[in-house]
């Protein structure tokens, strides 16, 4: 018999079983992570940080820099990162918590108008009050306050992100001949890796240059229309926007509500204007191309990314979603020949 008319050898499980055991491993792990999340999180944190300095690397060594100044270097930028992202989300907190006590007798008009506007209509208080209490300004603002919080309590941990960025920012100026020794073995892996560096510095450069195309146009707006600490609400525009999909909303709940408060459903509802006109175009329908064709995810991967690691982490897994999902590509499918046909499902583009 030839070599091309040999039998197959069957394989040694059903494909069903082999799918039912995937997703259960998948299920484990998952709930492995969520349990360490606080351990998770800061890590892979620390990998997508060090990631976004490593140009600095390349760049001193161009320039015939010492090993250990361009290791300064990426460790002085990366700090500085993490400087700015602790102290633009907790002064976030902390001016929410302080402008919501000044405007509760505003918030008491507010529902007692909206009361009164109901009752009118021939809805009875008792009906109405319920839903009035969970709609309230503070309770509103506590769920952002909490998400704000659960981001920042991923950053708190001082202490062990910092250690951990030293390591790893120490470690980066080897990392291409790790690479060329891994590529001998295992050629795809190595290639995996280094597409998988590659994507996350393409996706915080294009959701960092919209974030800032979106933070300028917020800000002035907010600041023509006489809202109260606009450059706070530019800086959460910024931060918010690397959460896929729903981060403008996240971002224009205190600045509306704000305004609300403190000049009227007039002033509200021009807030809410200002960020349809520009957030939801730029942030729904221009970015998510953008990203898509940077990082080859779809769009539907991205905000699905959202849903699964922001529970699996917790609030900071809204922000690592799309790092978390490159992730587990660059390890489980680009490396994979037989996986390859996942790539071309989750892909940006339409094969041809």
């Amino acid at each position: 018999m030839s070599p091309d008319h040999r039998v197959q050898p069957p394989p040694l499980l059903p494909r069903a079983l082999l799918v039912l055991l995937g997703t259960a491993a998948a299920v484990v792990v998952a709930g492995g992570m969520r349990s360490a999340a606080g351990l998770v999180a800061p890590i892979v944190l620390a990998l997508i940080l060090t990631i976004a300095v490593t140009p600095l690397l390349g760049w001193a060594r161009r320039h015939d820099w010492p090993d250990w100044a361009g290791t300064l270097l990426a460790l002085v930028a990366v700090y500085a990162i993490v400087a700015f992202l602790v102290v633009g989300v907790g002064l976030s907190i902390t001016k929410l918590v302080e402008l919501i006590p000044q405007y509760a007798q505003s918030a008491d008009d507010i529902k007692a108008d909206i009361q009164k506007t109901l009752a009118d209509l021939g809805v009875p208080a008792a009906s109405s009050q319920p839903a009035l209490d969970q709609l309230s300004p503070a309770k509103i603002l506590g769920v952002l306050t909490g998400f704000l919080t659960g981001i920042l309590g991923a950053l708190g941990n001082l202490f062990f992100l910092v250690t951990v960025l030293f390591f790893f920012c120490a470690e980066a100026s080897g990392f291409r001949l790790r690479i060329a020794v891994l590529g001998r073995d295992k050629p795809e892996l190595a290639a995996a890796l280094v597409g998988y560096a590659t994507r996350i510095k393409r996706y915080l450069v294009v959701t960092a240059v919209f974030g800032a195309i979106v933070a300028v146009f917020d800000t002035t707006a907010l600041w023509l229309l006489g809202i109260p600490l606009p450059l706070l609400w530019g800086l959460l525009s910024f931060l918010t926007n690397f959460v896929p999909n729903i981060g403008f909303v996240l971002g224009l709940i205190p600045p509306a509500l704000i305004a609300l408060l403190d000049q009227g459903v007039g002033s509200m509802l021009a807030v809410v204007a200002v960020y349809c006109v520009f957030n939801v175009v730029i942030q729904t329908f221009i970015q998510p191309r953008f990203v898509g064709e940077s990082v080859g995810l779809s769009t539907t991967l991205a905000f699905l990314s959202l849903a699964v690691w922001a529970f699996v982490l917790g609030p900071i897994g809204a922000l690592l979603a799309v790092p978390m999902t490159l992730l587990v590509r660059a390890l489980l499918i680009d490396p994979d020949p037989k996986a390859r046909w996942a790539a071309v499902l989750i892909s940006s583009t339409t094969p041809k």
